[in-house]
């Protein structure tokens, strides 16, 4: 009976919300991007069954990422700070700031600096297939 009650409470709870809700602004979607190329401009490539991972990244103001190759898609979205990645192949550097969205270039090397004082946070996004790995750093 307590747990009649206590449900009874919460969805009245509940149906009183939409009232209060009036002064909360309705939900605002922005899109960020839609592409079908990375960032280097070939077409994104998505192993078939493919894992989800999803981490978070966080470098140091000035940290120097190793040349290094996604074998397979990767998306970042820059949560902080500002970040500058250059293809070792073409040379051609972007420079990523708070809210962009970073389509990686896939099997072409490249690095990355974290530019300014700020440290850098991005969410990453891998998709890969089971059991392998989706990063390989330039042995010298």
């Amino acid at each position: 009976m307590k747990r009649f009650a206590t449900t009874t409470a919460t969805l009245l709870l509940l149906a009183a919300l939409p009232a209060a809700a009036k002064d909360v602004p309705s939900v605002v979607v922005q899109q960020l991007l839609q592409t079908r190329d990375t960032a280097s401009g070939r077409p994104i490539a998505v192993p078939n069954d493919p894992t989800l991972i999803v981490s978070t990244y966080s470098f140091k103001p000035g940290a120097k990422l190793p040349v290094h190759k996604h074998l397979h898609a990767r998306y970042a979205y820059v949560l902080e700070g500002t970040i500058r990645v250059t293809s070792a192949e073409s040379g051609k550097s972007e420079t990523y700031k708070r809210g962009d969205f970073i389509v990686e270039m896939i099997d072409e090397w490249h690095h990355g600096v974290a530019l300014g004082a700020s440290p850098v946070k991005l969410l990453v996004i891998d998709q890969i297939p089971d059991g392998q790995h989706g990063n390989v750093v330039l042995q010298k």
